[in-house]
């Protein structure tokens, strides 16, 4: 099961039921179905450019297969999986120079005619998430390998005021909802989830600039890259989405638990005295995965039991995996019911209903574990006389090391700091710190005890692998939660993967000191964000870090002890011995040149106190070929390139060759696309009317210095102890704004680092 991720036609029929099954109240995820071993699915050939994972039978087997498109949504079983060798960013139209400027609207890498670019990239992947301000930026090209396809939403200007009421993504039948979700519905914004599959490059543009606020997640794979899954061609942009993926999303709120033989159901009882003593729900021996969690409590202790604490401890492991309030757990920050809704959260993930005089809360994310699971519930001095509960297990019954144990970290940020973003997590501190190996999946978090909204303002941003640019920047904190204008001034919502479900409007309307409580959730599937050794998960607090709101939060990833992306080298471009032990020849570079900025982490001051101070490091840049040798592990899964530079240069481009530096004869293999579009100076433009033509203006922020990636696959990796690189620069040419002349361009390197991806250790 955890191996290639080949459905079995025994998958394929336990699949089809759990979709069409009736709704309940339990949790779900893995359908293991038969023991026999799935059948083999088509490898990705990097002679193919129009198609990921096509080519040749020899896949490889002794890693984790990774679903990736509407396969992520299919195989939603498969969410624990580990993910070697790929990596998913968040960009974003934010504010460059690191407050909130516009509300992190209308920053664009350039213009191209009438278009606003806010994302331009090399190399296969998947762009599997876009979002807009209510219809802002419509209509939408989506530039996949060269061929665009615009999207429009009904309101597209110059739609007459009021405009549509009830507007759908154009045309509706390769946007439909629940994967294409208009601001009436989300409260606010237009989300974008159908995957759109790339094979050398994707641009999306923006047809109209005023207020352009957008984010954007996307895959990214190394060039031939063999454990992907299943064969996707690049998405032709007429082709509706799988109905089986609509269908599943649809059922957010009900039951989607697999059922069967091999499906084990216990259920009990449970009392909570008014103390905070722990009572164990479940003790489970492995291996297996729960599949379902669900708890049952009268309506009248709805709240007492939201503030309960949850805990669960995977195979007798120090401290519990999962430790947080009941409420925010299950994705609300109180079980407050304002509206009295049968649903106070309707994810696909988790749900809360209110029925019967009772509240359920159940939870769908599988969550395996190897020999033991501990379940307890500890309450918070308020007495729950009844607590009914049922979980699902399932055998498990793949590698040990290919899935991570389920973890929802809880943070009570009782004290934000001015100028430095809330940690929503951080892995090398909890559960006894240490490399870990996952992927985050999403948070659910409480941003007011006091109906306020203006603390929305604050940006996601999340950092990998040590890297010091985030790999994922957002735009708002409402935006994050799927939602615009804070959710149309406060308005509830609940929805497959985003929500805000409790909270007020504001304080005049709120009804309680419950009824204060603002909260959110937003869940990653098919955009969720894997890491190799540590992941720092970070929300501004305000647009910049200054509000003092009570927020507390729960971020929920799946992870092993133990890394898969281990630095095995680094070279300081500058230093000679550095150069000469990595054999680094660059004709054409500078001499070596010093720069002092900074990276992109936010406010530079708070009032007279610098915050994040500039720093100084050395190195070169060229317009030629840069050659250097580092050391990788030699059985690996593949390598990452981290390179440090200078984004005073505009669209960085360079060729990537590699080949086995032991082996003088072997020729260099070309591994790809090394492109980082933009610099740090960039185009801003919101006209005043919605329909007015762009009004851009040049900004350069003094952010000088950032993190890139680049992927190397396995085929060209694995079995060597050291990989000659050879970098050749090649200009895009692209001005800032139509007409204007181009930027200088060059190849910007201060420094080196290659990771080796391996699985971690058994646990």
């Amino acid at each position: 099961m955890w191996g290639r991720d080949h459905r079995s036609e025994a998958a394929l029929v336990v699949l089809a039921a759990s979709v069409a099954a009736t709704a309940a109240h339990a949790i779900s995820c893995e359908t293991h179905g038969s023991p026999a071993v799935p059948t083999a699915a088509p490898a990705p050939d990097a002679s193919a450019p129009g198609t990921l994972g096509a080519g040749p039978a020899d896949l490889e087997s002794d890693n984790p297969t990774i679903p990736i498109g509407l396969e992520a949504y299919r195989r939603w079983d498969r969410w624990p999986s580990l993910r070697l060798g790929m990596r998913a960013y968040m960009r974003s139209t934010y504010d460059r120079g690191g407050g909130n400027d516009t509300a992190d609207a209308s920053h664009f890498l350039r213009l191209e005619g009438d278009q606003g670019i806010p994302l331009d990239v090399a190399g296969p992947g998947v762009l599997v998430f876009a979002r807009a301000n209510y219809w802002h930026g419509s209509p939408w090209h989506y530039v996949v390998d060269g061929s665009d396809t615009v999207a429009r939403e009904s309101n597209t200007a110059p739609s007459p005021p009021p405009g549509d009421q009830n507007p759908t993504f154009l045309p509706p039948e390769i946007f439909p909802p629940p994967l294409a979700l208009t601001w009436q519905t989300t409260m606010g914004a237009d989300l974008m989830m159908v995957p759109m599959p790339f094979a050398r490059d994707l641009k999306i543009g923006y047809g109209h600039t005023h207020f352009g606020t957008g984010y954007f997640i996307y895959d990214a794979f190394p060039v031939g890259a063999k454990n992907l899954s299943p064969p996707t061609p690049t998405w032709d942009g007429h082709t509706p989405p799988d109905p089986e993926v609509v269908a599943l999303l649809r059922r957010a709120g009900q039951d989607i638990a697999p059922t069967g033989a091999d499906v084990t159901t216990r259920e009990g009882e449970v009392a909570l005295a008014a103390t905070t003593d722990a009572v164990t729900v479940l003790d489970a021996a492995g291996p297996a995965t729960v599949r379902a969690l669900r708890f049952t409590v009268p309506a009248a202790n709805a709240l007492a039991f939201g503030r309960a604490r949850l805990r669960i401890t995977w195979d007798g492991r120090a401290s519990p995996s999962i430790d947080a309030p009941v409420a925010l757990f299950f994705g609300a920050g109180t079980l407050y019911n304002r509206s009295g809704s049968e649903f106070l959260v309707r994810a696909l993930p988790v749900n809360v209903r209110f029925f019967g005089g009772n509240v359920a809360l159940s939870v769908y994310f599988p969550m395996p574990f190897f020999r033991s699971a501990h379940v307890e519930l500890v309450a918070q001095g308020e007495a729950v006389a009844r607590v009914a509960w049922q979980a699902r297990t399932q055998p498990f019954t793949g590698p040990t090391n290919w899935a991570g144990y389920f973890h929802a970290t809880y943070v009570d940020h009782t004290a934000p700091a001015a100028g430095r973003d809330l940690v929503l997590l951080d892995t090398t501190k909890t559960e006894g710190g240490g490399d870990t190996c996952g992927n985050f999946v999403g948070t659910s978090f409480v941003f007011s005890d006091a109906a306020s909204l203006g603390t929305l303002e604050g940006d996601p941003r999340f950092f990998f692998d040590d890297s010091q640019t985030p790999q994922g920047q957002g735009t708002g904190t409402e935006e994050w939660g799927g939602g615009g204008g804070y959710w149309n001034t406060g308005q509830s919502s609940t929805l497959p993967l985003f929500g805000h479900p409790t909270g007020a409007p504001g304080v005049a309307s709120a009804k309680n000191a419950e009824d204060k409580i603002e909260s959110a959730y937003r869940f990653l599937l098919a955009d969720l964000m894997p890491f190799g050794k540590n992941a720092r998960i970070q929300l501004e607090h305000g647009g910049e870090n200054e509000s003092q709101e009570h927020y507390r939060s729960v971020a929920y990833w799946y992870g092993l002890p133990g890394a898969c992306l281990a630095q095995t080298d680094a070279l300081h471009v500058g230093d000679a011995a550095d150069e000469a032990a990595h054999r680094y020849v660059s004709p054409d570079a500078s001499p070596v040149e010093a720069i002092t900025s900074r990276y992109e982490w936010g406010v530079d001051h708070v009032g007279a106190e610098e915050v994040y101070p500039a720093t100084t490091d050395t190195g070169r840049h060229t317009t030629g070929t840069t050659e250097l040798t580092l050391a990788i592990a030699p059985r690996n899964f593949g390598v990452l390139l981290r390179r440090k530079l200078d984004y005073a240069f505009a669209d960085q481009r360079a060729e990537v060759w590699v080949k086995d530096d032991a082996d003088v004869a072997a020729p260099f293999v070309h591994a790809g696309t090394w492109y980082l579009a933009g610099s740090t100076t960039y185009v801003y433009s919101n006209p005043r009317g919605e329909a007015d033509p762009p009004a851009p203006s040049l900004q350069t922020s003094n952010r000088r210095f950032r993190d890139d990636e680049m992927l190397i696959a396995r085929a060209l990796t694995d079995g060597k102890s050291k990989l000659r690189v050879r970098l050749v620069f090649t200009p895009t040419g692209k001005p800032l704004t139509p007409g204007a002349d181009v930027a200088p361009q060059a190849w910007s390197e201060l420094r080196y680092t290659a990771y080796s991806w391996q699985l971690p250790p058994v646990p």
